[in-house]
């Protein structure tokens, strides 16, 4: 039986060995699959991210847990990822369904209040997120994005160069 503070050496190693296969698998499975597994490209693949964290976990403490369960549920998750992202891409439709469109929310040193609120997000949010990018002065600003995965870009400017409109291509403005 094991306790909060100690447990038998066989367990251990156990644990160890489980470590190295599932870790083998994720790897082997991102050399196949690629690189935009991990990427946080939209909030599925943050999803997808969040339950490969968990199987690995599970595999890992959980010694009823079988490791070709893990390498199975591992490589079914990354599949339909990737399978979801492709098609995403090549539809119109599902990617209008299924992914958000980045706000705008300051443009050229202006807060808009509307967006924000339409984010959930708060002035004290956005303002912590300027501090981040170093901005001192909210004329130095000329736009932050809220983007559809959770990040926020800010576009910033210590000289008198103008945004690059390509920059705010699919950016929701209100």
């Amino acid at each position: 039986m094991e306790n909060w503070i100690t447990a038998q050496l066989p367990l251990l190693l156990k644990v160890l060995a489980s470590i190295v296969i599932i870790f083998t698998v994720i790897i082997t499975i991102t050399r196949i699959s690629g690189l935009r597994t991990f990427a946080k490209m939209s909030s599925f693949d943050f999803a997808s991210t969040i339950a490969i964290g968990s199987i690995l976990a599970t595999v890992v403490l959980n010694t009823n847990t079988s490791l070709l369960k893990g390498a199975v549920a591992l490589a079914g998750i990354i599949a339909f990822q990737t399978l979801f992202a492709f098609c995403v891409r090549k539809s119109a439709t599902l990617k209008k369904i299924f992914t958000n469109k980045p706000m705008l929310l300051m443009r050229d040193g202006e807060i808009l209040y509307e967006n924000l609120h339409k984010t959930n997000m708060g002035e004290d949010d956005l303002i912590a997120k300027l501090r981040e990018a170093n901005v001192i002065d909210f004329d130095e600003v000329l736009a932050v994005v809220l983007e559809s995965t959770g990040d926020v870009s800010v576009l910033h400017n210590n000289g008198d160069k103008k945004l690059m409109e390509k920059l705010l291509q699919g950016v929701q403005d209100s």
